[in-house]
């Protein structure tokens, strides 16, 4: 998954304004007590970031 692709569904999913923020500043024990900017940063790969998302924001099925 390409990054621009990653930040369109995080936009998608909390809106424009919230998915910087929540990226920043929600750490996830499921992403090793990262943030997704830590995690990206720490060479995570966007499709697996944004499965950890899915699954603890409880996204729906068909906007993964």
């Amino acid at each position: 998954m390409r990054l621009t692709v990653f930040w369109q569904r995080m936009a998608d999913h909390f809106g424009a304004a919230y998915a910087d923020t929540f990226a920043r500043d929600h750490v996830m024990a499921e992403l090793g007590g990262r943030t997704v900017h830590q995690a990206l940063d720490a060479g995570w790969e966007a499709k697996d970031v944004w499965r950890v998302v899915c699954g603890a924001m409880d996204v729906p099925h068909e906007k993964r």
